[in-house]
């Protein structure tokens, strides 16, 4: 005999509360810290893609002061400028010693590389290694005005 679907239980509402310990300045860390300059040079071409691999990038954790680990993965077409490596290099190297979360790395990065080399669009994908049995990915994307209306 079949019985009758029984109703779902209504749902709970959800809430969201902030852990305690973390502080307005741990969520703000790293944000506006004195980093290296990226430095470019002039495009010379039109419509292609870069793709840059940073496979060993690192930070600090500003809550618990250890490091993190993930790779990083920039892609962006050209706009006027080309993001010089080596200046790019040292950028992504001073975030060794910073304190800053994963989200914040991510946007923090895109928005200096938009800021250096004006791309017609950019986007960075921050792949962290597991920590507690979480591994977190984070993408942020840009595009220009001008490519968006077109």
């Amino acid at each position: 005999m079949l019985r009758p679907h029984s109703p779902q239980p209504p749902a709970r509402a959800l809430t969201t509360t902030t852990v305690p310990d973390y502080t307005e300045e741990h969520a703000k860390s790293g944000i506006d810290a004195e980093l290296p300059e990226i430095e470019t040079w002039p495009n010379q071409f039109r419509g292609y893609r870069i793709k840059i691999e940073i496979p060993e990038f690192t930070s600090i954790c500003p809550k618990t002061g250890l490091p993190d680990f993930g790779t990083l993965t920039l892609e962006y077409e050209p706009g006027e400028f080309c993001l010089e490596l080596k200046s790019f290099k040292y950028y992504t190297l001073a975030y060794r010693n910073l304190g800053i979360f994963y989200e914040n790395v991510v946007n923090r990065m895109l928005a200096d590389i938009v800021r250096a080399a004006r791309p017609v669009w950019a986007t960075l994908e921050g792949r962290f290694t597991p920590r507690g049995g979480l591994e977190s990915t984070i993408t942020v994307e840009y595009r220009a005005e001008a490519a968006r209306e077109g």
